[in-house]
Protein backbone atom coordinates (compact mmCIF):
# COMPACT_ATOMS: atom_id res chain seq x y z
CA UNK A 1 0.00 0.00 0.00
CA UNK A 2 1.49 3.52 -0.82
CA UNK A 3 0.54 6.80 0.04
CA UNK A 4 -1.45 7.58 -3.33
CA UNK A 5 -3.55 4.54 -2.74
CA UNK A 6 -4.64 5.92 0.70
CA UNK A 7 -4.95 9.24 -0.69
CA UNK A 8 -7.83 7.55 -3.07
CA UNK A 9 -9.15 5.48 -1.09
CA UNK A 10 -10.18 8.48 1.23
CA UNK A 11 -11.54 10.19 -1.82
CA UNK A 12 -13.58 7.94 -3.19
CA UNK A 13 -15.41 6.87 -0.23
CA UNK A 14 -16.15 10.65 0.63
CA UNK A 15 -17.33 11.08 -2.71
CA UNK A 16 -19.42 7.41 -1.91
CA UNK A 17 -20.41 8.72 1.14
CA UNK A 18 -19.46 6.03 2.93
CA UNK A 19 -17.08 7.88 4.81
CA UNK A 20 -17.66 8.59 8.72
CA UNK A 21 -15.21 11.07 10.43
CA UNK A 22 -13.62 8.47 12.43
CA UNK A 23 -13.22 5.92 9.68
CA UNK A 24 -11.48 9.13 7.56
CA UNK A 25 -9.18 9.71 11.00
CA UNK A 26 -7.84 6.40 10.58
CA UNK A 27 -7.56 6.85 7.04
CA UNK A 28 -5.44 9.72 7.46
CA UNK A 29 -3.21 8.56 10.18
CA UNK A 30 -2.69 5.53 7.85
CA UNK A 31 -1.97 7.81 5.48
CA UNK A 32 0.93 8.70 7.87
CA UNK A 33 2.03 5.89 8.69
CA UNK A 34 2.76 4.91 5.51
CA UNK A 35 4.73 8.55 4.39
CA UNK A 36 6.98 7.87 7.36
CA UNK A 37 7.71 4.46 6.11
CA UNK A 38 8.60 5.30 2.41
CA UNK A 39 10.70 7.71 3.87
CA UNK A 40 12.67 5.20 5.67
CA UNK A 41 12.71 2.91 2.88
CA UNK A 42 14.20 5.94 0.33
CA UNK A 43 16.66 6.59 2.76
CA UNK A 44 18.51 3.13 2.81
CA UNK A 45 19.31 0.69 5.41
CA UNK A 46 19.91 1.62 8.32
CA UNK A 47 23.47 3.38 9.70
CA UNK A 48 26.20 0.68 10.94
CA UNK A 49 23.58 -2.23 9.57
CA UNK A 50 26.25 -5.23 7.93
CA UNK A 51 26.13 -4.51 3.93
CA UNK A 52 25.20 -8.21 1.98
CA UNK A 53 28.24 -9.76 0.55
CA UNK A 54 31.57 -11.59 0.28
CA UNK A 55 33.72 -11.52 3.49
CA UNK A 56 37.44 -9.87 3.17
CA UNK A 57 38.87 -13.08 3.15
CA UNK A 58 36.32 -14.00 -0.09
CA UNK A 59 37.10 -10.97 -1.56
CA UNK A 60 41.01 -11.74 -1.08
CA UNK A 61 40.49 -15.55 -2.24
CA UNK A 62 38.93 -14.26 -5.43
CA UNK A 63 41.13 -11.64 -6.26
CA UNK A 64 44.28 -14.37 -6.03
CA UNK A 65 41.87 -16.61 -8.45
CA UNK A 66 41.35 -13.83 -10.63
CA UNK A 67 44.93 -12.34 -10.95
CA UNK A 68 45.86 -16.67 -12.13
CA UNK A 69 42.90 -16.10 -14.43
CA UNK A 70 44.08 -13.25 -16.39
CA UNK A 71 47.85 -14.92 -16.57
CA UNK A 72 45.98 -18.20 -17.94
CA UNK A 73 44.43 -15.39 -20.51
CA UNK A 74 47.90 -13.53 -21.20
CA UNK A 75 49.16 -17.46 -21.64
CA UNK A 76 46.00 -18.00 -24.04
CA UNK A 77 45.90 -20.96 -21.76
CA UNK A 78 41.83 -20.80 -22.14
CA UNK A 79 41.31 -24.15 -20.45
CA UNK A 80 43.27 -23.35 -17.55
CA UNK A 81 41.55 -19.90 -17.86
CA UNK A 82 38.09 -21.58 -17.80
CA UNK A 83 38.03 -23.85 -15.18
CA UNK A 84 39.67 -20.78 -12.83
CA UNK A 85 37.07 -18.41 -14.19
CA UNK A 86 34.25 -21.09 -12.94
CA UNK A 87 35.77 -21.36 -9.47
CA UNK A 88 35.39 -17.95 -8.84
CA UNK A 89 31.95 -17.46 -9.84
CA UNK A 90 30.71 -20.98 -8.08
CA UNK A 91 32.73 -20.47 -4.86
CA UNK A 92 32.85 -16.56 -4.59
CA UNK A 93 29.92 -15.17 -6.79
CA UNK A 94 29.01 -12.45 -4.05
CA UNK A 95 32.88 -10.90 -4.70
CA UNK A 96 33.36 -7.62 -6.69
CA UNK A 97 35.62 -10.06 -8.21
CA UNK A 98 33.52 -13.04 -9.34
CA UNK A 99 31.21 -10.02 -10.78
CA UNK A 100 34.30 -9.07 -13.62
CA UNK A 101 35.16 -12.33 -14.30
CA UNK A 102 31.38 -13.05 -15.40
CA UNK A 103 32.58 -10.45 -18.09
CA UNK A 104 35.65 -12.31 -18.74
CA UNK A 105 33.79 -15.54 -19.06
CA UNK A 106 31.89 -13.70 -21.88
CA UNK A 107 35.14 -13.51 -23.59
CA UNK A 108 36.25 -16.86 -23.04
CA UNK A 109 32.59 -18.27 -24.09
CA UNK A 110 33.40 -17.26 -27.67
CA UNK A 111 36.64 -18.85 -28.34
CA UNK A 112 37.03 -21.88 -30.31
CA UNK A 113 34.01 -21.05 -31.85
CA UNK A 114 33.68 -21.00 -35.74
CA UNK A 115 33.97 -16.85 -37.01
CA UNK A 116 30.97 -15.71 -38.88
CA UNK A 117 31.81 -13.95 -42.30
CA UNK A 118 32.91 -10.15 -41.80
CA UNK A 119 28.79 -8.22 -41.99
CA UNK A 120 29.80 -4.78 -43.35
CA UNK A 121 27.41 -1.92 -44.13
CA UNK A 122 30.02 0.42 -45.42
CA UNK A 123 33.52 0.26 -46.00
CA UNK A 124 35.49 3.57 -44.98
CA UNK A 125 38.96 2.37 -46.04
CA UNK A 126 40.61 -0.58 -47.40
CA UNK A 127 38.12 -3.99 -47.89
CA UNK A 128 39.27 -7.56 -46.29
CA UNK A 129 37.45 -10.61 -45.24
CA UNK A 130 38.13 -13.37 -42.82
CA UNK A 131 39.05 -16.06 -45.18
CA UNK A 132 42.58 -15.15 -45.55
CA UNK A 133 45.16 -17.34 -44.45
CA UNK A 134 46.27 -14.26 -42.53
CA UNK A 135 45.14 -13.99 -38.76
CA UNK A 136 42.75 -11.10 -38.66
CA UNK A 137 42.84 -9.03 -35.68
CA UNK A 138 39.38 -6.89 -35.94
CA UNK A 139 39.31 -4.23 -33.29
CA UNK A 140 35.67 -2.39 -31.89
CA UNK A 141 35.24 0.78 -31.38
CA UNK A 142 33.48 4.26 -31.23
CA UNK A 143 34.94 7.69 -32.20
CA UNK A 144 33.14 9.18 -29.01
CA UNK A 145 34.70 6.30 -26.81
CA UNK A 146 37.51 8.19 -24.74
CA UNK A 147 39.58 4.47 -24.51
CA UNK A 148 39.42 3.75 -28.06
CA UNK A 149 40.80 7.39 -29.08
CA UNK A 150 44.11 6.00 -27.17
CA UNK A 151 43.86 2.21 -28.00
CA UNK A 152 42.85 1.96 -31.71
CA UNK A 153 45.33 4.24 -32.98
CA UNK A 154 48.11 1.96 -31.43
CA UNK A 155 47.07 -0.25 -33.58
CA UNK A 156 48.30 0.97 -36.57
CA UNK A 157 52.03 0.54 -34.97
CA UNK A 158 50.87 -3.57 -35.20
CA UNK A 159 49.05 -3.58 -38.46
CA UNK A 160 52.79 -1.74 -39.95
CA UNK A 161 54.74 -4.74 -38.18
CA UNK A 162 52.86 -7.22 -38.88
CA UNK A 163 50.62 -6.80 -41.86
CA UNK A 164 53.28 -9.16 -43.88
CA UNK A 165 54.19 -11.36 -41.59
CA UNK A 166 50.99 -12.71 -41.19
CA UNK A 167 48.83 -10.48 -38.98
CA UNK A 168 45.74 -8.16 -40.77
CA UNK A 169 43.94 -5.58 -38.56
CA UNK A 170 39.95 -4.53 -39.42
CA UNK A 171 38.30 -1.24 -37.58
CA UNK A 172 34.75 -1.75 -36.92
CA UNK A 173 32.25 0.52 -35.42
CA UNK A 174 28.81 0.14 -35.34
CA UNK A 175 28.57 4.58 -35.06
CA UNK A 176 26.26 4.64 -32.42
CA UNK A 177 25.18 7.71 -30.68
CA UNK A 178 24.66 9.81 -34.00
CA UNK A 179 28.06 9.75 -35.22
CA UNK A 180 28.39 10.55 -38.65
CA UNK A 181 30.55 9.17 -41.38
CA UNK A 182 32.41 12.36 -41.60
CA UNK A 183 33.39 12.11 -37.96
CA UNK A 184 34.56 8.55 -38.84
CA UNK A 185 36.38 9.52 -41.75
CA UNK A 186 38.18 12.98 -40.08
CA UNK A 187 39.69 10.10 -36.96
CA UNK A 188 41.04 7.74 -39.35
CA UNK A 189 42.95 10.13 -41.36
CA UNK A 190 43.49 12.62 -38.34
CA UNK A 191 45.58 9.60 -36.64
CA UNK A 192 47.31 8.16 -39.91
CA UNK A 193 44.95 4.81 -39.53
CA UNK A 194 45.97 2.74 -42.66
CA UNK A 195 44.19 -0.58 -41.63
CA UNK A 196 40.86 -1.37 -43.52
CA UNK A 197 38.04 0.61 -41.54
CA UNK A 198 34.42 -0.47 -41.47
CA UNK A 199 30.93 -0.16 -40.24
CA UNK A 200 29.19 -3.27 -38.88
CA UNK A 201 26.02 -4.34 -40.11
CA UNK A 202 23.96 -3.88 -37.18
CA UNK A 203 25.44 -5.25 -34.07
CA UNK A 204 26.13 -9.00 -36.13
CA UNK A 205 29.33 -8.85 -35.82
CA UNK A 206 29.65 -7.31 -31.89
CA UNK A 207 26.71 -10.38 -31.18
CA UNK A 208 29.02 -12.96 -32.59
CA UNK A 209 32.15 -12.09 -30.95
CA UNK A 210 30.43 -11.17 -27.50
CA UNK A 211 31.43 -7.25 -27.13
CA UNK A 212 29.51 -5.70 -24.68
CA UNK A 213 31.55 -2.21 -24.21
CA UNK A 214 34.98 -0.85 -26.27
CA UNK A 215 37.39 -0.71 -27.12
CA UNK A 216 37.28 -4.76 -27.44
CA UNK A 217 39.38 -7.09 -29.56
CA UNK A 218 39.26 -10.33 -31.04
CA UNK A 219 41.35 -12.88 -33.36
CA UNK A 220 40.49 -14.69 -35.97
CA UNK A 221 42.41 -17.97 -37.64
CA UNK A 222 41.74 -20.79 -39.62
CA UNK A 223 37.97 -20.13 -39.61
CA UNK A 224 38.16 -19.51 -35.66
CA UNK A 225 38.27 -17.28 -32.72
CA UNK A 226 41.09 -17.88 -31.20
CA UNK A 227 40.85 -14.86 -29.06
CA UNK A 228 39.08 -11.78 -27.28
CA UNK A 229 39.85 -9.58 -24.71
CA UNK A 230 41.26 -5.60 -24.60
CA UNK A 231 43.65 -4.35 -26.78
CA UNK A 232 45.81 -2.86 -24.52
CA UNK A 233 46.36 -7.06 -23.58
CA UNK A 234 47.54 -8.20 -26.62
CA UNK A 235 51.19 -8.81 -26.40
CA UNK A 236 54.12 -9.78 -28.65
CA UNK A 237 54.00 -13.34 -27.74
CA UNK A 238 50.57 -13.32 -28.52
CA UNK A 239 51.25 -12.34 -32.21
CA UNK A 240 54.00 -14.42 -32.96
CA UNK A 241 51.80 -16.87 -32.21
CA UNK A 242 48.72 -15.80 -34.49
CA UNK A 243 51.58 -15.49 -37.27
CA UNK A 244 52.61 -18.69 -36.74
CA UNK A 245 55.81 -17.86 -35.48
CA UNK A 246 55.60 -19.29 -32.52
Amino acid sequence: MTQSFVIAAIAAMMATGCADPATTQKLADLENKVAELEKKVAAGPARGAAPAGASAAEEEAANDLMQQLSKAMTAMDYDAAKKLADEVVTKYGKTKAARAVARMKGELDVIGRDAPSLAVDHWFQGETSLNSDDATLLVFWEVWCPHCKREVPKLEATYQSWKDKGVNVVGLTKQSRDVSDAQVSEFVSGNGISYAVAREKGQTMSDAFGVRGVPAAAVVKDGKIVWRGHPARITDDMLKSWAGEG
